[in-house]
């Protein structure tokens, strides 16, 4: 069974997984993240020499490693990191040479696809409509499914870190950015044609956080309530609540508020009662679709 390495750029966070895989399914071996902020390099809607030097360092150590570790086929890809600024091609181009690496930007339509592919993969079975929800670090993917079957998807440019990035000016927002960074999820999902989905399945940084800090099993169900104590929680800085974030996922304390902004207002549209978080999603979606010869590939492998 051959190995291979997929790299996620995202706006937050840069993974690499490798993973062994043939006829009968894939296995994860080794999965390696490094946090490089990118949306906090965006400038005037453009991504910056410092933000393009960042994303190719990491890059280049992902690459040395796969190399040192014999792999030789490996492909990555950018999402909203990359998708949602003004000099993409530029970027690309720029991180491609600094860094050795072939890169594709997918859309935002193709990271919903992805992300459900590879977040149904473990789901367990619920009645009735469900909604898929990713949120990264700059965008938020929403896709209604029923019986294993898309019926709408929609990406928003809006993610964890870009809210904190555009609306917070400390660690953790004031009372008066908190309603400005609402307002923004408020607007932003406006655009959203909405149906009552009873339950939820979770992929991405925030929400695993969000499981983690509730208490929830590999294959358990949380209560939408639960999520939204938590966010009143580390809304009225409860000491607690905060000490548990530093605990659990120290990276992620200036980002999960902004999250759970935007997972409590999808919360209520949806009228969501219960969610699980999914431990696959959108690599894993690129790993079947791309690599495994279930559909065209979108990067280039090295």
């Amino acid at each position: 069974m051959p190995n291979c390495g997929i790299i996620d750029v995202g706006s937050n966070t840069i993974r690499l997984s490798i993973y062994r895989y043939g006829r009968e399914g894939f296995r994860l071996l080794l999965g390696k993240k490094e946090t490089a902020g990118l949306a906090g390099y965006v400038r005037d809607g453009a991504l910056s020499p410092q933000g393009i030097e960042r994303a190719a360092q990491v890059l280049s150590s992902f690459r040395f490693l796969l190399e040192n570790l014999g792999i030789g086929d490996y492909y990555a890809f950018a999402t909203a990191s990359l998708r949602n600024i003004s000099n993409t091609e530029q970027a690309v181009e720029a991180i491609q040479r600094a860094s050795g690496v072939s890169l594709s930007v997918i859309s935002g339509a193709e990271e919903a696809a992805l992300s459900f592919r590879g977040a149904l993969l473990d789901a367990p079975s619920q009645p009735g409509k469900g909604l898929l929800v990713d949120i990264g670090g700059g965008s938020t993917e929403l896709v209604v499914y029923e019986e294993g079957t898309v019926s709408s998807g929609v990406s928003l440019p809006m993610g964890s870190l870009s809210l904190f990035t555009q609306h917070v000016s400390g660690l953790l927002p004031s009372d008066q950015e908190w309603k400005e960074l609402r307002r923004h999820v408020r607007q932003a999902l406006e655009q959203v044609e909405t149906v009552p989905c009873p339950h939820l399945r979770g992929v991405g940084g925030t929400i695993r956080a969000v499981g983690k800090l509730c208490g929830l099993g590999p294959r358990d169900t949380l209560p939408a309530g639960e999520v939204r104590s938590l966010s009143r929680r580390l809304r009225d800085r409860d000491q607690d609540a905060l000490r548990q974030v530093l605990q659990v996922s120290p990276d992620r304390l200036h980002t999960l508020l902004p999250g759970l902004a935007i997972l409590t207002a999808i919360l209520k549209l949806y009228e969501v009662e219960t969610l699980d978080v999914s431990t696959q999603g959108v690599r894993e979606g690129y790993l079947l679709t791309y690599v495994m010869g279930e559909g065209e590939a979108g990067a280039q492998g090295r």
